[in-house]
């Protein structure tokens, strides 16, 4: 029982991940192929050029099993997770009519509009990988859903045909619906003789990639919350009941079935943002990590936990990428005197990641009435210390980071562990599996001073910029 492996794979918007786990959840393999820049042939149009997110699939499954030293024919399934909300168009024979429609294209705001014939099937990213994967034509309920004719109740396709209709699309397009932990199908004999697996194991289907990395980070309880911090900083719950007319969140399906995930309002280019702050300070972090023989990151951090909570009054706003509603709105740092260095603004910018995610996580909490009790952080911005305890800080509750180089992956894996019957329930599966690493623990006095900073500044900033940004606006845009 100890040599039984799973697969699981993360293809996400800008690279592929795959790792392999044995049965208690450690990852023993790990590889990973970024992926090209998408395209923008005209204004609203973002493709992925080629055939790219099968091939970034493939690579990396290929990088993590040249990484892998055990016995490749103990692979027992393959969990896959992909990118949500993008639009795939096929034809007939199963390959690609057009480049795959990422969820950044505006034609993904409205339903399919059938205006080649060449197109015989439209399906998700999980449906196209899945078939590259099995040959079958099967997709993920969990990963359909904005114009999709799906039924919540059923996860099935809507048995009414004017749903069908509405979502521009007729019976025959669709490919057929497995739940998450259920079998899109068995890996191809080919595939499988190129990887060295076993023939016939299967390919299990997942839900959409923010659901799955919800269920590889193991939130299972009802005042637990994930934050996901990448490019895009989100937040997720897990809930049993769908909510109708939500104003601070967004719900979707959860990789659990039945069961929901709430994600609050998101910070976009979150962490982008300090790769920008790195890069844009450049030559002396590189120099003097270099001299001290740590990561630039590593030194960054050392250099913010010198600087005092509140960063001597430097205040930072993250809108470096304003959303389309407010689009006057952009990043601002306020309250510079002698005192500031560079460090004091990084660390400026880390507490404002915190204070941003936890105005909006509250946001959604006040709306559904909740009281968290912790924070699980997930993504690389989990690797900062020092952001893990301004968050903790922030909060006022214990912070755990988990171990593992992608929860969606872990997540991926626990969906055929309990398809391969390992466990009896994803409950199980993540009591097993999900493991933690570090837990951060708040300090009180910090926690006081972040509890009156925010209220009294933090959230009355944009009260009195919005007016002089929207002055600029027009001239600078």
């Amino acid at each position: 029982m100890s040599n039984r492996y799973m697969m699981g794979i993360d293809n996400g918007s800008q690279s592929t991940k795959v790792a392999i786990f044995d049965r208690e959840g450690k990852e023993v393999a790990f590889g990973s192929r970024t992926l090209k820049e998408p395209l923008t042939p005209e204004p609203g149009v973002v493709i992925h050029p080629e055939d790219d997110l099968w091939d970034s699939v493939y690579d990396a499954m290929k990088n993590c099993l040249d990484h892998f030293t055990g016995d490749k024919k103990a692979i027992e399934g393959i969990g896959l997770c992909s990118i949500r909300c993008c639009r795939v168009l096929l034809k007939e024979d199963g390959n690609l009519a057009h480049p795959v429609i990422s969820w950044m294209d505006a034609r993904l705001s409205e339903p399919y509009d059938h205006q080649d014939d060449q197109v015989k099937y439209v399906t998700t990213t999980s449906g196209y990988l899945g078939l590259k994967l099995t040959g079958e034509k099967n997709d993920a309920a969990g990963n359909c859903e904005i114009h999709w004719p799906i039924d919540r109740e059923t996860l099935d396709w809507s048995e009414d045909d004017e749903v069908v209709r509405a979502n521009g699309l007729t019976r025959d397009m669709l490919f057929h619906l497995v739940k998450p932990g259920e079998k899109l199908g068995s890996i191809r004999k080919e595939l499988a003789e190129e990887f060295g697996l076993t023939e016939g194991i299967p390919v299990v289907a997942t839900s959409n990639d923010k659901a799955v990395e919800v269920l590889g980070s193991g939130v299972n309880q009802a005042q637990s919350i994930m934050i996901s911090l990448g490019t895009f900083i989100s937040s997720m719950i897990l809930r049993d009941d769908y909510a109708e007319n939500a104003k601070n969140f967004f719900p979707t399906f959860a990789s659990i079935p039945f069961k929901y995930v709430y994600e609050s309002n998101g910070i976009r280019r979150g962490l982008w943002t300090v790769s920008w702050f790195k890069k844009l300070i450049g030559e002396e972090v590189v120099n003097e990590a270099w001299r001290r023989g740590i990561s630039e990151e590593d030194f960054l951090n050392q250099k913010a936990q010198e600087v005092p909570p509140g960063s001597d009054g430097l205040i930072t706003i993250l809108d470096w990428l304003a959303s389309p509603d407010q689009p006057y709105r952009k990043g601002l740092m306020i309250g510079f005197d002698q005192r500031h260095t560079r460090y004091h603004i990084y660390r400026s910018i880390l507490e404002a990641i915190a204070f941003n995610i936890k105005n909006n996580i509250e946001e959604m909490t006040e709306e559904i009435n909740l009281d968290l009790d912790e924070v699980i952080v997930i993504g690389g911005g989990s690797n900062s210390d020092v952001l893990m305890q301004i968050i903790a800080d922030s909060f006022g509750l214990p912070v755990h980071r988990r171990v593992g180089s992608s929860s969606a992956c872990l997540g991926a894996a626990i969906c055929v562990s309990t398809h391969l019957s390992i466990y009896k329930s994803f409950d199980e599966a993540i009591e097993k599996m999900v493991k933690t690493e570090r837990t951060f623990s708040p300090a009180p006095n910090n926690h006081a001073f972040y509890k009156e900073l925010n209220n009294k500044v933090i959230k009355q900033v944009r009260t009195h910029t919005d007016p002089i940004l929207k002055l600029t606006y027009p001239i600078f845009k």
